[in-house]
């Protein structure tokens, strides 16, 4: 639909929003229309020109106060005085983190407007993508699996962690490759989760489950790994086993992934997501029809197969396969305790806990369940911070754009300074190390099945 908000005379496109639940449509980035330059620019001076005449979403991100500057600063006051070359400042800023289009923007579909912020900026990064590639430090950067590969060999991850600490090695990184110097970096580890849980490994009778609302769980779950878990934080797996074993859930790790696709869909490199989805979806929906359910560690891999890559991929029956399989770990064991299938015999009280709940958790609609569980635990008092920690993958590490990540981070520190609580915790390994370099009072954050760990004294 080409008409703008000022040409829609209807009195049904006068409501000021939708009541109904949103939708997602598919995202058709195969069809060359989808790439015409012009055809993009319509649509999003269409959606610019709506967003303008809202501004309900400009505390989310830098995205919306860098498209009302440039309304503010153009000659009309309007988004027809934003020069089109300019369209593409708006695209830079946005991170898909997905909060417009679920928690603010009240035009989505089914709306006749049928905004969708995140996928239009998709599209306009798919498009810029195909026209200029990108810079090898981007390319470098969503390369998550293959240089983790590099770096987690023995003796050269000592050799990157020790690089990566040092301020002299930093600043010169940041000159030459634009990695921020104060941006906390990934530390490496050739003692992979893959090797930590292999030891571990105990083989228990699955009990299957129905809950109250019909959803199904085979008490037999696939943990895969991702690239940051298997890498960067090893030790996230013994939690996992040790907490899904004391429940009675059997539980393997995948035994080969690659990247699940995040970090390149958001540079715009569409054909490198479906490479990595033709890797991956073969051998998790082989897990699928082997009785197992999946479940990841970092809430953007499971918001990839939970949303995107069905979105990207409608016809592949594989990817819905692996679709329905796939649960946020903690919405798992919500779904047993709430049939009476988790332990609550809690040893040791976790105090108070600031928790903040990332992005691509939020925006999968399923409540806060981390928070509902650490509930559980006697003695122990859970505060949600639901705001973005301006993280993202590399928003945060660029030098263009680590100051506007700090800036949209610090509400949340504000709030995690103040509470004084006895841990910080997040879903998200990456944005919890970004809110703990910022915070004053944050000596270790913890992910949320550590802190479930430590209550079960295990």
């Amino acid at each position: 639909m080409e008409t703008n908000i000022r040409e829609t005379n209807t009195s049904e496109s006068r409501r000021e929003g939708s009541l109904e639940a949103p939708t997602r449509h598919t995202l058709d980035w195969k069809d060359e229309k989808f790439y015409d330059r012009d055809d993009l620019n319509n649509e999003l001076e269409r959606v610019y020109d709506i967003c303008h005449g809202c501004r309900r979403c400009v505390s989310l991100c830098q995205s919306f106060p860098t498209l009302f500057d440039l309304v503010d600063e153009s000659e009309t006051m309007e988004v027809d005085g934003i020069a089109k070359e300019d369209y593409q400042k708006v695209v830079d800023q946005c991170y898909l983190c997905d909060m417009c289009y679920m928690s603010k923007c009240p035009y989505v579909p089914p709306h006749e407007w049928n905004v969708d912020f995140p996928h239009l900026m998709l599209r306009a990064k798919a498009v810029r993508y195909k026209e200029q590639g990108a810079l090898l430090r981007d390319r470098v950067l969503t390369s998550t699996t293959a240089v983790a590969k590099v770096a987690s060999i023995p003796v050269v991850d000592v050799t990157v962690n020790a690089l990566n600490q040092n301020a002299s090695f930093r600043k010169v990184l940041e000159n030459v490759a634009g990695v921020h110097h104060k941006a906390p970096v990934p530390t490496y580890h050739s003692r992979t989760m893959r090797k930590r849980v292999s030891k571990i490994q105990k083989d228990i009778t699955p009990k299957p489950i129905t809950d109250s609302k019909g959803r199904d769980t085979t008490g037999k779950v696939a943990l895969y790994a991702t690239c940051y878990g298997n890498y960067n934080s090893p030790d996230l797996g013994e939690d996992f086993f040790k907490v899904f074993q004391h429940n009675n859930i059997q539980i393997d790790i995948v035994a080969k992934e690659a990247c699940c696709g995040m970090p390149k869909m958001e540079l715009g490199d569409l054909k490198s997501v479906e490479q990595l989805k033709n890797e991956n979806i073969p051998v998790l929906a082989s897990l699928v029809d082997k009785g197992y359910d999946i479940i990841a560690p970092i809430p953007s891999c499971v918001l990839m197969y939970k949303q995107e890559l069905p979105l990207l991929f409608p016809e592949d029956a594989d990817v819905k396969k692996v679709q329905a399989a796939f649960f946020d770990p903690f919405e798992y064991l919500f779904i047993r305790y709430k049939a009476g299938a988790i332990d609550t015999e809690f040893k040791r009280p976790l105090g108070n806990i600031s928790y903040h709940v990332a992005c691509h958790l939020r925006v999968q609609n399923i409540g806060l369940k981390t928070r509902d569980i650490l509930n559980l635990v006697p003695d122990t008092t859970v505060q949600a911070l639901e705001r973005c920690s301006g993280h993202d993958g590399t928003y945060a590490v660029k030098k263009e754009s680590y100051d506007n990540a700090v800036k949209i981070a610090r509400p949340v520190v504000k709030k995690i300074d103040g509470a004084g609580a006895d841990y910080f915790a997040s879903d998200c390994p990456m944005a919890a190390s970004h809110l703990a370099t910022l915070s004053t009072q944050i000596d270790k954050p913890e992910h949320p099945m550590t802190l479930l760990r430590k209550a079960y004294d295990l």
